[in-house]
C-alpha cells in the first residue's frame, strides 16, 4: 500500500493545466489543485479542490513539458509529462514539481526520456478519494509548440 500511495502522490502533485486560459502557464494552474490525506481509523480518504477551471475538464488543453515514457519500448501510449527533467518524479530526487499523467491517442515512436514535447487533448479531474491523483490527460496528440 505504501508503494501504491507513493505513486499515486507522485502522480497527482500538481497535475492541471488550463489552455482555456489564454496567456496563462498551465504549470502554475497544474500546483493549482488542493490536496489533502485524513485517516481516520481504518478509514483513508483523499479529499481534492479544484480550480473552477479544471472541475469539469478541459477539452482543447494545450501544454509543453518533458516526456518520462511509463512503459519501455519503441511505441509509448503512456508517459509522465514533467516541466522540469530536473524534478522528475521517477528520476530519483526527492522533491519534484508538477507532473502530469498522459494518455495518447496514437503511439509516438521512438520517444526518448527528457524529450520536450507539446500535447493537445483533453484534459479531466481525478475525484477518487482513493488517490492522489487529480488529473489526467486523454486522446492526446504531439503538436508542434
Amino acid at each position: 500500500m505504501a508503494e501504491i500511495s507513493r505513486l499515486a502522490l507522485t502522480l497527482a502533485l500538481g497535475t492541471t493545466a488550463s489552455a482555456a486560459m489564454a496567456g496563462s502557464d498551465p504549470w502554475e494552474l497544474l500546483s493549482g489543485i488542493q490536496v489533502d490525506e485524513t485517516y481516520d481509523g481504518d478509514r483513508y480518504e483523499v479529499t481534492k479542490v479544484f480550480p473552477e477551471d479544471v472541475r469539469d475538464g478541459i477539452q482543447d488543453f494545450f501544454i509543453t513539458g518533458y516526456a518520462v515514457p511509463l512503459t519501455p519500448g519503441e511505441a509509448i501510449t503512456s508517459l509522465i509529462l514533467v516541466s522540469d527533467m530536473g524534478n522528475c518524479p521517477f528520476c530519483g530526487s526527492g522533491g519534484h514539481a508538477a507532473s502530469l499523467q498522459v494518455e495518447l491517442d496514437e503511439p509516438v515512436f521512438g520517444l526518448e526520456e527528457g524529450t520536450r514535447i507539446s500535447l493537445r487533448g483533453a484534459l479531466e479531474a481525478v475525484t477518487d478519494t482513493e488517490t492522489w491523483q487529480a488529473t489526467i490527460m486523454r486522446n492526446a496528440r504531439l503538436v508542434e509548440s
